[in-house]
Order: structure tokens, then sequence, then C-alpha cells
């Protein structure tokens, strides 16, 4: 029978996981990243960022990447097998050893790496306004207001 006299102790461990998400017996405040919407009351005001003429622009210029670049993956992706059933002469085409087909299938790893290393480099363009935008909120480490 566990010892029941000490109420601020963490029975999280007899109870359930160590990891387990209700909280038991802290008696201190939680973290930050275990905090409930009420007790979390101090949080930033996203209608203020929302109207941002920054936060829109980078809104507007992360949709101006994703949106074609997904596109032109979803394209080269499913262009194989269109390719292959409606031009199957094109795809049997000898290219050395192999046919057009196997070329343009390994062709789209390289056309898959290419796309994340563009966007990794326009992800830390879109970080680095991001944090201008953080820093012009003012607001201390950790991200809540003051």
């Amino acid at each position: 029978m566990p010892d029941n006299s000490n109420s601020d102790r963490d029975l999280t461990p007899e109870v359930s996981a160590e990891t387990d998400v209700a909280r038991l017996g802290h008696s201190s405040p939680p973290p930050a990243h275990e905090q409930t919407a009420d007790e979390d009351a101090d949080v930033v005001d996203w209608a203020r960022v929302a109207a941002m003429d920054e936060f829109k622009s980078l809104v507007r210029a992360k949709v101006a990447f994703v949106v074609p670049a997904t596109l032109f993956f979803v394209v080269y992706y499913f262009a194989l097998p269109v390719l292959v059933g409606w031009f199957p002469e094109l795809m049997e085409r000898r290219i050395g050893p192999v046919n057009f087909a196997y070329v343009f299938a390994l062709s789209q790893f390289f056309m898959a790496w290419g796309v994340a290393y563009v966007y990794l480099r326009k992800a830390s363009q879109f970080d680095d306004r991001q944090n201008a935008i953080i820093a012009k909120l003012d607001l201390p480490k950790g991200g809540k207001s003051k």
C-alpha cells in the first residue's frame, strides 16, 4: 500500500506512466508546455499579429512558394504513371542500357532532393522574417507578451 501522507508528491509513476498527460500531485505551477488554456492567460495577441503588414506579407510569400512547389512536385510525381499509361512507346525508348521510364523514375529522386533543398533555403528566409515580426512584438524569451 503506497504512503498517502504526502499529498504533494507526484503519483504518476505509481498510477500510470511517467509521460502521462494528466498532472497528478504537482504543487508548483506547471511548466508552459503543460498549461491549459485557462492557466495560460498571458498569451500573444494573435489579432494584433494577424493585422500586421509584415505578417500578411510573410503569409503571402509562403503561399506564393508552397503552392507552386507542391503543384510542381505532384505533377512531376504523377507524370510517370500517366506517361507509362498513355505514351508507352515514348517510355520504352532506350537510353543506354535502360528505357526512358527508368531514367524518369530515377529523376524523381533528384527532383525531390532539389525541391527539398530549395524549400530549406526559402524556409530559412521565412524564419528570418518571422523572427523580425517576433522582435517587433517586443516579447520576452518564451513567446509570452508582457
